[in-house]
């Protein structure tokens, strides 16, 4: 079995390269796991108090329950994944089951930042978008899928995520194995991916 671990800052299109690549790869040979769907589950705190939680720190991540899943998937053992509501900030009542494939691809923006989820890695990549086309992903993104205003978007974009992606995400670059400029446009950096991995799949 082999991780992949696919960093960057939002809106940077890892999520993109993840789906190209197990698209390719097939449902039989990848799956993918989002870092984004262990979010802490705060039940302890009001919905308006959770809503104020910087989301972008690598602390706000149940990092141990991701590194025990990954083991398990390493170990041959199905996984229960958490669903995260970010509508309401908090769990959905529902899981998602993840079988054991040759492929594991683990795309969030902490992958590379976080040194417990690092090293489990053994493919590490790290996409690098300009910071204007990212925080316009965002904002559509999150207006669409996440029902936010773009008022509380802008104001998360100034408070937490930029400070945070200065903080931890652009200096977790050093740590990756492959950087890809522009995302799943770089045809040359996913192809070099998919070249790694078949030849995981076919060792001569």
């Amino acid at each position: 079995m082999l991780i992949i671990g696919i960093a960057g800052g939002t809106g940077s299109g890892k999520t993109s390269v993840a789906r190209s690549i197990a698209e390719q790869l097939g449902s039989d040979k990848a799956v993918i796991i989002s870092q984004d769907n262990y979010y802490l589950n705060h039940l302890e705190l009001s919905p308006e108090e959770r809503a104020h939680i910087n989301y972008d720190h690598p602390l706000a991540f149940d990092n141990e329950l991701l590194l025990e899943q990954l083991l398990q998937l390493k170990n041959g053992e199905e996984i229960p994944v958490p669903v995260y509501d970010f509508v309401k900030h908090e769990r959905a009542e529902q899981t998602i089951r993840v079988l054991p494939k040759p492929i594991i691809i683990v795309e969030g923006l902490h992958i590379l930042s976080v040194e417990i989820i690092r090293e489990i890695m053994d493919v590490k990549v790290f996409v690098d978008t300009d910071a204007d086309i990212r925080i316009l992903r965002r904002v559509v993104r999150d207006m669409n899928e996440r029902g936010r205003s773009l008022d509380s978007i802008c104001k998360q974009y100034m408070t937490t995520v930029k400070p945070m992606h200065d903080a931890f995400i652009e200096p977790s670059k050093k740590h990756a194995d492959v950087i890809i400029p522009e995302g799943v446009k770089n045809e040359v950096g996913v192809n070099l991916l998919m070249t790694l991995m078949e030849r995981h799949l076919n060792p001569a």
